[in-house]
């Protein structure tokens, strides 16, 4: 993207606003952190002991102890990557204009230039859930997104250390995003937030198509029915 144009769509007033310096860290929900640790543990040993059992058994699988090996890795993967989270789950990063975000091992930088934050909203299965209990439905969402990828973020306050953190983390990104207009960019990557799917457009056309024939048909025939009527 054209560094120029995308410096047309920044607010200079709203950039001097913004902190010039500083990383403002955004840990993980320590709840959240203490659940998948127990949970990682119980089952690298449960894997584990299989894995040992399939190889070293009097019955010798090599393909469930491959199995098991697999799962004890990815359990130990994850109770590592517990401790990467606790430090911080979302930061943003003043000194380097970008927003960064821990997903699994990877680090994900998102530049100020090209980011943009919005309201999320829970996926199908977070719905259903929150229908249930009702104190899920308090849970907020927030997208971070790079507005040139295809790919975007979203975090909740069930994922931060607070829902103070969390509403803080919102009121930073969109000041962000807000001062550098990366939205606004011709060649942004627009959300849907339509929620008619094209079928349902297409037939809501066909029924206006199909109201407007009744109309004209009921018409035709009262002025079919008038003519008679003065021919007699």
């Amino acid at each position: 993207m054209d560094i120029e144009n995308l410096e047309k769509l920044q607010n200079k007033e709203l950039i001097a606003k913004l902190p010039t310096e500083g990383v403002h860290c955004y840990a993980a929900n320590g709840k959240q952190i203490n659940t998948r640790r127990i949970v990682t543990v119980i089952l690298f040993a449960v894997f584990a002991a299989l894995a040992v059992f399939f190889v070293a058994g009097k019955t010798k699988n090599i393909p469930l102890c491959a199995f098991a090996a697999a799962g004890a890795i990815i359990s130990l993967l994850v109770f590592i990557q517990t401790f990467l989270i606790a430090k911080y789950r979302v930061a943003v990063d003043y000194n380097m204009k970008r927003i960064v975000l821990r997903y699994r091992f990877s680090l994900i930088t998102i530049p100020f230039e090209s980011f943009d934050a919005r309201d999320g909203e829970p996926d199908k299965a977070e719905a259903l859930l929150n229908s249930v209990d009702a104190k899920s439905a308090a849970v907020a969402y927030l997208v971070l997104d790079d507005v040139f990828d295809e790919a975007c973020y979203q975090t909740s306050t069930k994922d931060l250390a607070s829902r103070e953190d969390f509403f803080q983390l919102k009121e930073d990104c969109f000041a962000i995003a807000e001062a550098y207009g990366a939205r606004n960019s011709e060649g942004a990557i627009k959300p849907n937030t339509d929620l008619k799917s094209k079928d349902k457009i297409v037939k809501g056309d066909m029924d206006e198509q199909s109201v407007d024939d009744i109309v004209k048909n009921a018409l035709s025939d009262d002025e079919e029915e008038t003519e008679e009527k003065k021919e007699e």
